[in-house]
Formats: structure tokens, C-alpha cells, sequence
């Protein structure tokens, strides 16, 4: 008796723990995070289109979106508006060759997500993604209660406003074209070429010969002129003496 109620008690309780679970409902997996669209947060400005067009002609559009699925410290880009980019030197972008264009594009680039609170604790210079024969390009940042500014040693400007801060992406919205150091400071002088040396002997310039030749025909004149002197002499000496 003992063990048939028993075995109906383990049965209830079996039973029990079947309902339960089969009533708890499965979570569904939650939705996948769309990537972030980089034309679409800029075209809402209204006012970025040249520095859309280069993000795409440079193809470095598609390499931040591909950073930004995989960077966990995530991307800051700086976006000059279309004026900024017309306030500069009529050809400047065309002089560049296909390399500094990408530079100059890269140079916008922070590779990791900067609030302006971030920006107040970061040390100087800030790395940029633009790279060149000595390395990364920098710039500097400071900041005040209320700005941020951005200094490259050829321009310097301030953060306007922000068009988007959610990790891993910032953009910040800048009135000047941000020009690097490495593509647009003064650059040294070109040494001029040593002289030849051919082993022959130069001949002496004219202008330093002449002096010399004037002050031989005068040396020249005043001994002639002693000469015609003492000859006048002799000459009168010899008349009183006939005389």
C-alpha cells in the first residue's frame, strides 16, 4: 500500500514538472542588429555631399562600415560640410593624386569612438586613420566647457555639432576641410645642387682682372713720367753748360 501511493506520488509529480515546462515559452532569439548606415545618417544633414562622394570614390565608406561590425573600440569621423570643402583653393582636391586623396579622407577618421567628454581626458597628438612616410597623421584636440576644437597645424576649427553619438560611431559636423601637415605644411626648400668640380682651372673673372690691369697701366704712366722728368733735367744742365 505504502508503495503504491508512493509510485502515484512520483507520478503526480513528474506530470507535474512536464506541464510546467511545456507551458514556459521558449525566448526568441532577439533581432540582428542592422549595420550602420553611414550615407543615411549623412544625408540628413542635407549638406555633406561632397564628402559623400569621396567616402565612396576612395571606397573608404565601405572599410568603416566594415570596421564598425568588427571594432570594439569603435570609429569617430569628422564631416566638413559642402561649404568647407568650397572654401578651399579653387583645384585643390584635383591636384592631389589618388593616394593623398584617400590620406586626405582617412585624416577624418578616429579609429576609436570619441565623446566630448572622451575628447577632455585625450592626450595630444590624436592618431587618425590616414597614414604616411612617417606614420599615422595626427591632429590635435582641445577642449573648453562647452567646445571642442581641432587643430592639424595648417587649420584649426571647432566642432559644430553633432550629427550622431551612439557606440561604435560618432560624427561630428566641422566648417573646415581638416588639411594634414604631411600634405599641406611648408614644405623645406630644395637644396641647391653642388657645383661641379671638373679638376680644371677657372679662368679669372674680367671684372677682377680689369682693376688690376688699371692699376698696372697707371704704376706704368707714373714711372714714364719720372723718367721724362729726370731727362729734362740732364737736358737743361748740359744747355748751361755750353752756355
Amino acid at each position: 500500500m505504502a508503495s503504491s501511493q508512493a509510485l502515484l506520488f512520483l507520478s503526480l509529480t513528474l506530470s507535474s514538472l512536464i506541464a510546467t515546462q511545456s507551458a514556459t515559452p521558449v525566448a526568441a532569439p532577439g533581432p540582428t542588429p542592422s549595420p550602420l548606415n553611414i550615407t543615411g545618417i549623412l544625408d540628413k544633414g542635407s549638406q555633406y555631399k561632397t564628402l559623400m562622394r569621396l567616402l565612396n570614390e576612395t571606397h573608404i565608406m565601405d572599410q568603416i562600415e566594415s570596421q564598425l561590425k568588427h571594432s570594439s573600440d569603435g570609429l569617430t569621423l569628422f564631416a566638413p560640410t559642402d561649404n568647407a570643402f568650397n572654401n578651399l583653393k579653387p583645384g585643390t582636391l584635383n591636384g592631389l593624386t589618388s593616394q593623398e586623396q584617400v590620406a586626405l579622407v582617412l585624416y577624418h577618421v578616429l579609429p576609436k569612438y570619441y565623446t566630448p567628454e572622451i575628447f577632455e581626458t585625450t592626450s595630444n597628438p590624436v592618431r587618425t586613420q590616414a597614414t604616411g612616410n612617417n606614420g599615422a597623421y595626427t591632429l590635435n584636440v582641445t577642449t573648453t566647457s562647452s567646445q571642442v576644437n581641432v587643430s592639424t597645424g595648417v587649420d584649426e576649427t571647432q566642432v559644430s555639432n553633432s550629427i550622431y553619438a551612439k557606440f561604435p560611431l560618432a560624427v561630428y559636423s566641422v566648417d573646415k576641410v581638416l588639411r594634414p601637415y604631411d600634405l599641406f605644411g611648408t614644405k623645406a626648400p630644395a637644396a641647391a645642387p653642388a657645383a661641379e668640380d671638373t679638376g680644371k682651372v677657372k679662368a679669372p673673372d674680367a671684372k677682377a682682372v680689369a682693376p688690376s690691369k688699371a692699376a698696372d697701366a697707371t704704376a706704368s704712366g707714373a714711372d714714364l713720367g719720372r723718367r721724362v722728368g729726370w731727362m729734362g733735367v740732364v737736358v737743361v744742365v748740359c744747355l748751361g753748360s755750353l752756355l
